[in-house]
């Protein structure tokens, strides 16, 4: 294999490898945005079956938080709750400047119930998604902007 052909077979790999996270993403929040457990449930085996990143633990996280409205028993729905928010928590102390995952934190405690008192964040998650914006990939883009529609806290007008 030449030099040259092995350059344009690690570009394509590299292409390819990007264009899936894309679509990883979007098949994320599509199961993120529904109000369906069965979506909710199929991402997250299908998470489980990735490699441990610090993108899926906080996929997981954010759908273990939007599965607890799912489950019966306040109980069962508190322990879900914590068990994912424990892990999108765990992802914004080691990544404290990712957008992405301060978004997903923002749209959780914009419609955790109040009894919950997950809504410590969320000016800062504003900031930091607004600050983050223009960083982000097409999808996410169109992601964000389409929550922000809706948004008590967040608008489309902030959106750089």
């Amino acid at each position: 294999m030449s030099v040259f052909n092995f350059g344009v077979f690690i570009l394509l790999f590299v292409f390819s490898t990007a264009v899936g996270r894309d679509v990883e993403k979007t098949e994320f929040y599509k199961a993120f945005s529904s109000t369906s457990e069965v979506s909710i449930d199929a991402m997250l085996t299908k998470l489980g079956t990735e490699t441990e990143s610090s993108l899926t633990h906080a996929y997981q996280g954010a759908l273990y938080m939007k599965k607890a409205e799912f489950v019966k028993g306040v109980g069962g729905k508190v322990k879900t709750f914590k068990k994912g928010a424990h892990l999108l928590e765990n992802e914004i102390k080691k990544n404290p400047d990712n957008a992405e995952y301060r978004f997903l934190r923002l749209a959780i405690q914009e419609h955790a119930p109040k009894i919950l008192h997950y809504d410590k964040n969320l000016d800062e998650d504003k900031t930091a998604v607004t600050n983050g914006f223009t960083k982000f990939n097409a999808s996410l883009k169109s992601v964000v902007t389409n929550y922000a529609k809706d948004s008590k806290i967040l608008k489309e007008s902030s959106l750089h």
